[in-house]
């Protein structure tokens, strides 16, 4: 027998829904029923049809057995009796163990048998009991056969055919296949019916759980669905609905306490940052002014002067980031406007070799400039801050690849380094604020973590997005930009350019 398909095991052909093994089980179920009905009835058919033909054996008692006594004579008197005798009937006599003579019953009298060794050898060992037993004759097929004892010392065996009983019970085969074959299909679209309108809960279960699976439950506001209509909470169903609704209940009430608790942490960034702005500006004023004293001041008094300008010029770019991101969370509008990438790129990848003249950077732009609307200043500091990031995690002579290309789906700018990359558990918090792929070497090099959380923050404002792939010896970020700004319902609000 040849094997089954490669991957197609006995347990891939059953339904994977629950709908469908529940269907599917009822039609099982139902056609084991429909089997045990039909192989009874079958059974019980064909034991009633032998007792009948046992009990026209029995009232023979073998008389057309004994005319088989009697020979034929020319003028065709003493023949066997066959008056009463069914068509088929057969009879036999036997003399000592020995067939004496054997013959049938058919439509123009009787007729003799001719009867293999192996038939007579079956016909000696009958119990002569006069009972019946079924045997199959190689000349006649299957008989029902009864032995007597005669006057005479002998044998006599009388038999009538089975085939009549094996067509009735073929015929009743026939006849349930049929029947019960109808009742499974129709048995089992009245089921799938049926299941598909029990289950209908079920789906409404499923259909609100997919659908806050496909939320974004990271951050953001999110507003949760309806809750499940529960119509009998004591089924299986509705306890699966209630428990839904429960949790739903609480995933909105801690998703409402996160974004309280980020507003209120946006709030007090941007107000610290204001806060701050001033007197920092203070410090940096009075420390140049210091530095500008034309008077002899002591050498740890001009190194201490240089570390608080230093510090205080970080301090000012961790305000400006600060403010520049809760802006952007507050919805505030972009400024629109012709943005020339092309150049804006040219100008990015010259800082960044300035600042960075150990590293080797190599452009790939497009031989026609590149063109977008949005905000300019804002998309030098995010492809800015990507350059910055190479340069500042990755070996001298690294190479440092920016790409720039724009087809009918967008705009496409990717900055690519062969540096160490990104370990993976970092990977997917990259954009986060405050993260740090190195914290020692970041903070020593004067790094605020808010670099890679700008770039996300300016390219989703211009509608945008922005990833990374890495791996050791290869690390790419690529922002996907819109050709033009998406449009904003919010009044543009003020802006701070150094923001």
């Amino acid at each position: 027998m040849a094997a089954p398909p490669r991957g197609h095991s006995p347990r891939s052909l059953w339904p994977r829904t629950l709908r469908g093994q529940l269907t599917a089980g009822l039609v099982v179920l139902l056609a084991l029923a429909c089997l045990m009905v039909g192989v009874t009835t079958a059974f019980a058919l064909e034991g009633f049809l032998v007792r009948r033909i046992d009990q026209q054996l029995s009232a023979s008692e073998g008389k057309f057995a004994a005319s088989l006594e009697h020979e034929a004579t020319p003028d065709g008197d003493n023949r066997p009796d066959t008056r009463g005798q069914s068509k088929g009937t057969f009879g036999a006599r036997l003399l000592r163990g020995t067939t004496t003579q054997a013959a049938v019953v058919r439509a123009e009298g009787d007729s003799k048998v001719r009867l293999t060794a192996d038939d007579r050898r079956a016909l000696a060992a009958l119990p002569v009991d006069g009972e019946g037993h079924t045997l199959r004759l190689s000349a006649l097929g299957a008989y029902r056969l009864a032995a007597v004892k005669g006057d005479d010392g002998d044998v006599l065996i009388t038999g009538l055919p089975l085939r009549p009983v094996e067509e009735v019970v073929h015929r009743l085969e026939w006849v349930e296949s049929a029947v019960f074959g109808a009742a499974l299909i129709v048995t089992g679209t009245l089921a799938a019916l049926w299941v598909r309108l029990s289950l209908r809960p079920l789906r409404r279960v499923t259909s609100t759980a997919a659908n806050v699976a496909e939320r974004p439950l990271a951050s953001g506001e999110v507003a949760m669905p309806d809750p499940v209509p529960v119509t009998d909470p004591r089924t299986e169903v509705g306890q699966v609905g209630t428990a839904l609704n429960r949790m739903l209940g609480h995933v909105g009430n801690a998703l409402e306490r996160r974004q309280a608790s980020e507003e209120r942490l946006r709030h007090f960034a941007a107000d610290a940052s204001h806060e701050l702005r001033t007197p920092v500006a203070n410090i940096r004023g009075h420390v140049e002014l210091a530095l500008r004293h034309t008077g002899p001041v002591p050498g740890e008094v001009r190194r201490a002067l240089d570390r608080i300008q230093s510090e205080s010029e970080r301090m000012s770019r961790l305000v400006d980031d600060l403010l520049l991101l809760a802006r952007i969370d507050a919805g505030r509008a972009l400024d629109r406007g012709p943005v020339d990438l092309t150049r804006l790129v040219l100008d990015a990848t010259d800082d960044a070799r300035a600042a960075g003249p150990g590293h080797r950077w190599l452009l790939d732009l497009p031989e026609e400039a590149v063109t977008m609307t949005g905000d300019e200043h804002r998309l030098h500091q995010a492809v800015g801050n990507l350059l910055a990031n190479a340069r500042s995690h990755t070996p001298a002579g690294t190479r440092v690849t920016v790409r720039l290309a724009a087809d009918e789906d967008g705009i496409r700018l990717s900055v690519a380094d062969d540096g160490p990359g990104i370990p993976e558990e970092l990977q997917q918090e990259i954009f986060g604020r405050f993260v740090r792929a190195d914290i020692s070497r970041s903070r020593a090099a004067g790094s605020t973590g808010l670099g890679l959380a700008i770039v996300y923050a300016v390219v989703s404002a211009h509608g945008g997005t922005v990833g990374v792939e890495s791996a050791p010896g290869r690390t790419v970020f690529t922002m996907a930009l819109p050709a033009s700004l998406p449009e904003e319902d919010r009044d543009p609000e003020d802006r701070d350019a150094g923001a």
